[in-house]
């Protein structure tokens, strides 16, 4: 049996409510040792109530949940969780390394505290009181609080939430870093191009539902719509077979034209014989972005068939 046949994290038949919302409705979910998964959703999908179902802080009010096996409202459940949640409070007055070595002085081998501030680029902060952070850095600083246990499972809740470009690659780094040593990682985020940067698995949540659990591949698969990219010195558009929308930049080289089109090779067919001119033709797949809207469109059935 290999460490993904093993699950970490079980969810069986989750419902949640909050008074007459729904924030889960029968959600099942499995994840098994050193998987990456990305969690998408719109907000009030139910992303952030099944991260706190996993880590104890809720309780389903049916079905279950377990974590390594035990349930998460124990604490010898949690001896290997990490955890990152939207909003972490920091005291204030405490500086960077301080809080470090006081959440690390709850495990047996933390990692070493310069060793995990170099690593999230706060090496030169750890004298900082945390007050006087910015939001980014403290968000950096929740990331890096969330692994100084080495966690076997980290639950990241919108983990770059603030951070500029570089940040959030280094964050980025840090992560697959962390999961290439055996990891598993069950990260949400807005940012589809993280999930897509990082993911092995994508699961989908609308209105407490799962539309989609799948590797990341065969969720791109799964659109209908491609792709087909064209520069042109002539109009191109609707006109054209099958197509559903376009966007257009103006280019000196001729106008670069995204063509999005259930059947491309129809579209490029129609393209030829048309006669208009055209260079630098690509046909490409849908971006997760696509996917994701496709997904959780209304009229997207349960169990995240496109129709």
């Amino acid at each position: 049996m290999t460490d993904q046949d093993t699950p970490v994290v079980e969810v069986t038949g989750v419902t949640r409510r909050f008074g007459k919302v729904v924030a889960l409705d029968d959600v099942t979910l499995t994840i098994g040792g050193g998987e990456l998964v990305g969690m998408l959703g719109p907000n009030g999908a139910g992303k952030s109530t099944l991260l706190s179902l996993v880590s104890g802080q809720r309780t389903p009010d049916t079905g279950t949940v377990r974590l390594f096996g035990g349930n998460p409202r124990d604490a010898r459940s949690r001896t290997s969780l990490g955890l990152t949640p939207q909003e972490t409070g920091l005291p204030a007055t405490l500086k960077v390394r301080e809080v470090v070595d006081f959440v690390g002085g709850h495990y047996p081998d933390p990692v070493p505290t310069g060793e995990l501030l170099e690593q999230f680029g706060l090496a030169d902060l750890a004298g900082r009181q945390t007050g006087a952070m910015s939001g980014g850095q403290k968000r950096r600083l929740a990331v890096a609080l969330a692994l100084v246990g080495r966690p076997r499972v980290v639950l990241l809740d919108e983990p770059t939430t603030g951070l500029d470009v570089g940040a959030r690659q280094s964050l980025w780094a840090a992560i697959r870093e962390y999961h290439a040593a055996g990891g598993t990682v069950l990260l949400t985020s807005h940012y589809l191009e993280e999930v897509q940067a990082l993911a092995e698995r994508v699961v989908v949540i609308d209105q407490g539902v799962v539309r989609a659990d799948d590797r990341l591949d065969d969720v791109l698969q799964r659109v209908a719509l491609r792709r087909v990219v064209v520069r042109s010195s002539a109009p191109l558009g609707e006109s054209l077979a099958g197509v559903v929308r376009f966007e257009r930049e103006r280019e000196s080289r001729g106008d670069r034209y995204e063509l999005f089109t259930p059947d491309a090779d129809a579209l490029v067919r129609d393209l030829v014989t048309s006669g208009l001119p055209f260079h630098d033709l690509e046909i490409r797949g849908a971006s997760l972005e696509e996917a994701f809207e496709q997904m959780v469109a209304r009229d997207a059935d349960p169990q995240g068939a496109l129709r």
